[in-house]
């Protein structure tokens, strides 16, 4: 096993959070990420009211629309590489067909295959179809919702890969929910915390003057004056 500068708690920790507030503190840890490591198209994900999922990318590349045209990875290659040791993993899938989603990789087998392996779920810009029958717990963040999965099937699987904007390798921690998703550089994981407190505070200043009577811009200056001092 690779060493990591985090634990598997250190990461559970971190679904304490929706992928937004994420977001928030890596504006202050890593702010040259500011506009980078997230997804930017709306995504469909298959249950709203599961927490986020927290885990290390396995990634891979997926087609629907046409047959393989050449030898592909097999699915107990891949099942074998997204297992889940002492970390959690989640699916990083990218279908770079010219429409993606043509053919849905997840249904109710492959979300119960890999719920099984110890897998969160997936972040993926293609599509998942079989609704109603999806593992319970096991999360998609996808593309579409479609009916049939046509053709799909693996064309590489461990190397980079792009869902929507966001630009992720194997072993990246992604944090997911209905938002999207975003990359935690893996020095930055356990001084999220910190950091969402520092931002939850500000914040807290300035909304609490705003839903109090007879708010006005000049209490908003007032918070904001407030705000520059909390460290």
């Amino acid at each position: 096993m690779s060493d990591y500068p985090f634990s598997a708690a250190d990461l559970d920790a971190l679904r304490a959070w929706d992928t937004p507030t994420i977001c928030n503190g890596l504006e202050l840890i890593v702010p040259e990420r500011r506009a980078i490591g997230f997804t930017v198209e709306q995504m469909v994900a298959a249950d709203r009211t599961l927490a986020p999922i927290v885990g290390l990318a396995r990634t891979g590349l997926i087609r629907s629309k046409e047959p393989p045209r050449g030898p592909i990875p097999s699915r107990q290659e891949w099942y074998d590489y997204v297992e889940a040791g002492d970390l959690p993993t989640i699916a990083l899938l990218q279908d770079i067909d010219d429409k993606p989603g043509y053919g849905a990789f997840w249904g109710e087998v492959q979300t119960t295959v890999h719920k099984g392996l110890g897998v969160l779920g997936c972040v993926t810009n293609g599509s998942y179809r079989d609704c109603d029958m999806l593992a319970p717990g096991f999360q998609i963040i996808g593309g579409r919702v479609v009916p049939s999965h046509a053709h799909v099937h693996m064309v590489a699987m461990g190397g980079d890969v792009n869902v929507f904007g966001m630009l992720a390798g194997h072993d990246g921690v992604i944090h997911a929910d209905y938002h999207g998703a975003v990359v935690i550089p893996a020095e930055a994981v356990r001084r999220l915390p910190d950091a969402i407190d520092l931002v939850t505070r500000r914040e807290k200043i300035i909304l609490d003057m705003a839903r109090a009577p007879g708010f006005t811009s000049a209490h908003m200056r007032e918070a904001l004056s407030r705000v520059q001092d909390i460290h």
